[in-house]
């Protein structure tokens, strides 16, 4: 059967290594997952050991039609749960009623989305296994302190604990990216809800990164005019802040523009 032919608008960059792919595939637990949803299966590099492993808790989420085409002709097993579109623009409240766990090579110009996404579904959610850009990767997992850490690592270091598992060069894709990739696994934590207000600590965390080089007590000023932050905030950087230090910032926040 022919090859697919990967599209650089849908950021397709084929995974062609089967050790590579085993490894990933290999890397989810799903130890709680009532489903498992591959996003993007492309070619089904990860989806046929999907399919021995998990059977009909497989699902996949595919928006490039020709790899639609290809996936029921050559993995006909997933074509009942095989779901024709956009990832991002699925219910998965109302199409799935249980725990899930999330598997696949994440097209890097649609990487962030997806994360919020989870973050969006995080009591469904319990896993997230994907291969990702490895400075988003390096992004993602970093810890507080350092130049990458910024507002996906705050928000989803919030719910999930994250492993940075390993590195993948460029010569495995169809066509090569520039750039090397790298997959992490998140797994859910027991933080079911903030202490403080979930939303306003969302607008808090990207005020902060929004201008990085600023200090908080002017980034914070920015968003949030008349706000005048504590001593223990005013000359830090948002980079030097850890979760918890964020949600207190937003409690400060909020009792200051009540």
């Amino acid at each position: 059967m022919p090859a697919v032919r990967p599209k650089k608008h849908l950021g397709q960059h084929f995974l062609n290594d089967k050790n590579v792919a085993l490894k990933i595939v290999e890397s989810l637990t799903a130890k709680k997952s009532d489903y498992i949803i591959e996003v993007g299966p492309g070619m089904g590099v990860l989806t046929g050991d999907l399919l021995v492993k998990y059977g009909n808790k497989l699902f996949a989420a595919e928006v490039d039609r020709e790899s639609v085409e290809y996936l029921k002709r050559n993995l006909p097993n997933l074509t009942p749960n095989l779901i024709e579109g956009d990832f991002l623009a699925l219910n998965l409240s109302k199409k799935f009623n249980g725990n899930i766990a999330i598997i696949g090579n994440f097209p890097y110009n649609i990487s962030s989305q997806i994360f919020f996404r989870v973050l969006e579904n995080r009591q469904m959610v319990d896993e997230v296994v994907c291969m990702i850009q490895r400075e988003v990767a390096l992004r993602i997992s970093e810890k507080p302190g350092t130049k990458t850490y910024g507002i996906l690592s705050v928000l989803l270091q919030a719910f999930y604990n994250i492993e940075y598992l390993f590195t993948v060069n460029e010569g495995v894709f169809t066509p090569p990216p520039k750039v090397k990739s790298a997959v992490i696994r998140l797994e859910r934590n027991q933080t079911h809800h903030l202490d403080c207000n979930e939303e306003l600590f969302v607008r808090v965390v990207k005020a902060g990164f929004n201008q990085r080089r600023k200090t908080l007590r002017n980034s914070i000023r920015s968003a949030f005019p008349n706000v005048e932050l504590s001593a223990k905030f005013t000359d830090k950087r948002p980079e030097r802040l850890s979760v918890e230090e964020f949600v207190e910032l937003t409690n400060e926040v909020e009792s200051a523009i009540k």
